[in-house]
């Protein structure tokens, strides 16, 4: 499923050869404008060119083990180390709101003295101390999926922009609803950077005069635990009898969401749309609970991530907007502002092509 991202079109692979030759000969060089650490490394030296490292050592951090979406995206991240000649290392808390947890992981893997840190961030404060221990330690570290402050990390990869995740999303709900009605949220962790990046963003959105007669009501937090989210929707509907539709961007989210729409009076009759993986979601598409949906495919997501750490351990890349590295059969990347890897476009899940998709 996955596409081509426009930065990534052919101008910009036909222009890397010079980029590598001059950051070849030159260095990527950039000063520092305060001297610290963290700014002087992103600013410093890289080179595509520079060899890729083997034995490395890539920690992976996701939100929360063992769920459906994570397990897809850090098999990814696996693949692409081992393939890279390193070694990969999962580690990661049991519940979907334990920050403490991912802070302790974080200085397990400090003291391990891992060459590199991919992590999906629960916070965007409250993992920064470790995380800025982890990088004055020699640890490159990458986000993946939910962010950190971008002084936390060396790079972020991001499925997409969050400006067209939550465009989109809020786009398929008002399809559903004819671009009438009230609706709400289901989150997961009251914290989590990408969950309140994408609110915020619907929150703009609806100011376009085409949802003039959409009204958000309600966001609530499930915290990507199964039950709890299935109590919120239902929740949802008890306090809001006029409800419509909700937008859950969210993969336990959405799932716990459309099991309880699908076992209650509300099924078809109150919209639901997201963010989730089609193996979860397909037996609701196919009793009609839910019509249709979006993600983008979480391995490239984690395969991605693990080349990243790769490079930025290779000195491929530092972290500074405008570089660009090589992600195998995947194409060049090029870091953004802040140094923010953008994997491409969602893709949307529907009756029509949700069989031919198996994650």
């Amino acid at each position: 499923m996955h596409r081509t991202p426009s930065r990534r079109a052919s101008a910009l692979v036909a222009a890397v050869s010079s980029l590598s030759l001059f950051a070849t000969a030159c260095g990527d060089t950039g000063g520092s404008a305060d001297g610290d650490s963290t700014t002087s490394a992103k600013n410093g030296g890289a080179s595509p060119n520079a060899p890729t490292r083997k034995g490395l050592t890539v920690g992976f951090v996701p939100k929360q083990v063992n769920t459906p979406y994570f397990s897809v995206a850090d098999k990814g991240g696996e693949r692409a180390v081992t393939e890279l000649g390193s070694s990969f290392k999962e580690v990661g808390t049991e519940q979907g709101a334990d920050t403490a947890g991912q802070v302790a992981h974080i200085n397990a893997l400090t003291q391990e003295k891992v060459d590199a840190i991919a992590i999906s961030a629960l916070d965007p404060s409250a993992l920064c101390d470790a995380l800025k221990q982890a990088m004055d330690a020699g640890i490159k570290v990458v986000t993946y999926d939910s962010d950190t402050k971008p002084e936390c990390r060396y790079a972020f990869v991001s499925p997409a922009s969050a400006e067209d995740i939550a465009v989109r999303q809020l786009e398929l709900l008002g399809e559903q609803l004819g671009y009438k009605g009230e609706f709400a949220i289901l989150s997961a962790a009251r914290t989590a950077t990408n969950q309140n990046s994408w609110i915020s963003s619907i929150k703009k959105e609806l100011e376009d005069p085409r949802y003039k007669d959409m009204r958000l009501v309600d966001v609530v937090y499930g915290d990507d635990e199964a039950q709890k989210s299935y109590e919120k929707a239902e929740e949802l509907l008890a306090e809001h009898p006029d409800l419509k539709g909700i937008i859950s961007p969210t993969t336990n989210g959405i799932k716990a969401a459309a099991k309880y729409l699908s076992q209650s009076k509300f099924k078809g009759e109150v919209k639901l749309t997201g963010l989730g993986a089609p193996n979860d979601m397909r037996p609701y598409v196919e009793d009609g609970t839910v019509e249709a949906f979006l993600l983008w495919d979480p391995a490239k997501l984690g395969e991605l991530a693990g080349r990243a750490a790769v490079a930025l351990a290779s000195g491929q890349i530092s972290g500074r907007e405008g570089q660009m590295f090589l992600a195998d059969d995947m194409g060049w990347f090029e870091l953004g502002k802040d140094g923010v890897i953008t994997l491409g476009e969602p893709t949307v899940f529907d009756a029509k092509n949700i069989d031919d998709y198996d994650f």
